[in-house]
């Protein structure tokens, strides 16, 4: 029995209601993405009106929170899977509480500067990979298998609702407040996390420590990678991640831009447009285990991947007044089509890896998926300076359909339902209860939202 979970038979009510530790992982989840997308309206606003940054240094902004995961994702995984996933976690929100709350002071006194930016990021982004991988692996660990997919549905839910209250609250707490200010948001509901996690009851086992012979690292960084290059379904929701998301961060580094630059918004509107088209994550959380249960888990990755994917286009389209309908309209489709592929690949793929391998797995993934991200950005920086913003977001908007194909081309294509093990191939269906969970495989990695709620 998981810790926390119900004895088997009971009558099962919720997860919120009847879990106390994933109750308290959720809501220090919630708080901690509402605090991330304050700072996702923030930051770049800071660094174009405070700062009066060109469209490059704010794309450079974006790509060194996501750096990080070229530099040392592959060995944080295998790192994570030597220790204990919590205490992990603890100190990289800590770590992000402290760096958050310096920009403001570090404003007062004077001192603040691109480059000052430049570093909190790529700290906060160091930060996040720890707690990211860790955070992969250790909610198998209080959930029983039969409970995942309503709790990644309900954790991805509540992301998109809390990055939807951010990014609206982060474009107010600029007008009102002053964005600098802002940051204080983000580094108070960090404190919020730290809390949350610091009551959670399970307590891992400790893990043994056994002598390891001078390599070792490089060989379990290998093995992760190999198990995604070997694998078709691993490999093929990989390549697909690390495309996407080079064209979503393309576009949505210079997105801030975009509206308050060449469309010509003021931060406030702002903060509210994306918070609008960020409701299309809330509608993707709660659709995704009913469409997925109809049409089969890679039936429905299709439809959310590619078909939804394909209103990307209609961004580009934006213009002031009732134009801005453009945006919201493709943003929500997009917001809606990657959280609904995210809750589905998350089941598949705790439920396709042993508990151990998790680290490494989320690892390996994350580090070729994630490691797009800062390339994106300055891609879509560069695109912008060179052949104009709006020129810039046609390019990268249409990158977002254009990675579905691989998932057209591919044993997904042909699949009604992602499999539920590599050695038997059954296909499981998010809302079946497949207890089989054989070799090791990851599927894709879940973003780290705000703008980014709509990474994989």
């Amino acid at each position: 029995m998981k810790p926390g979970g119900g004895a088997p038979g009971a009558i099962r009510g919720g997860l919120l209601r009847r879990h106390h530790d994933f109750r308290l992982l959720w809501l220090g989840e919630t708080a901690g993405k509402f605090g991330t997308s304050v700072t996702g309206v923030a930051m770049p606003l800071i660094a174009v009106s405070t700062l009066d940054a060109g469209t490059f240094d704010v794309g450079l902004l974006t790509a060194a929170t996501w750096a990080p995961w070229l530099v040392i994702g592959l060995p944080a995984g295998a790192w994570v899977d030597r220790t204990r996933r919590r205490p992990v976690m603890l100190a990289a929100a800590a770590v992000s509480l402290v760096l958050f709350a310096a920009v403001p002071l570090a404003a007062w006194a004077g001192l603040l500067s691109v480059g000052l930016l430049v570093g909190v990021a790529l700290a906060t982004g160091t930060s996040a990979v720890f707690f990211q991988t860790a955070y992969t692996a250790y909610l198998p660990t209080i959930l029983a298998p039969e409970d995942q997919p309503e709790g990644n549905a309900k954790l991805h839910g509540s992301a998109s609702a809390a990055q939807i209250a951010g990014l609206g609250s982060g474009g107010l707490i600029a007008q009102l407040a002053g964005a600098v200010n802002g940051m204080f948001a983000n580094a108070a509901t960090f404190l919020v996390s730290l809390l949350c996690l610091s009551r959670i009851r399970h307590r891992e086992p400790r893990v043994p420590r056994t002598p390891r012979p001078r390599g070792a690292l490089a060989s379990e960084v290998g093995e992760g990678l190999r198990l995604v290059a070997r694998d078709p379904w691993l490999r093929t929701l990989t390549l697909f991640g690390a495309a996407s998301n080079l064209a979503l961060m393309g576009y949505q580094s210079i997105l801030v831009v975009f509206l308050v630059r060449t469309v010509g918004l003021d931060p406030g509107p702002v903060g509210g447009l994306v918070a609008a088209a960020g409701t299309g994550g809330v509608a993707g959380a709660f659709a995704a285990r009913r469409v997925a249960a109809r049409l089969g888990t890679a039936r429905a990755t299709l439809v959310f991947e590619l078909g939804l994917a394909v209103f990307a286009l209609l961004i580009p389209l934006t213009v002031g007044g009732a134009g801005v309908l453009f945006y919201v309209a493709g943003g929500f489709c997009v917001a809606a089509g990657v959280v609904a592929g995210n809750v589905i690949k998350a089941s598949f793929q705790q439920r396709y890896c042993p508990p151990e391998l998790l680290g490494r797995l989320t690892a390996s993934t994350a580090f070729l998926n994630y490691g797009t991200i800062p390339l994106g950005a300055l891609l879509g920086g560069t695109l912008g300076t060179v052949l104009g913003v709006r020129t810039a977001m046609w390019i990268t908007t249409a990158g977002v359909p254009l990675a579905g194909l691989i998932l057209l081309f591919s044993p997904v294509g042909r699949a009604r339902d992602l499999p539920a093990s590599r050695e038997r191939g059954v296909g499981v269906g998010i809302g079946q209860d497949s207890r089989s969970v054989a070799s090791p495989g990851a599927a894709s990695v879940s973003g780290d939202p705000d703008l980014e709620s709509e990474q994989r």
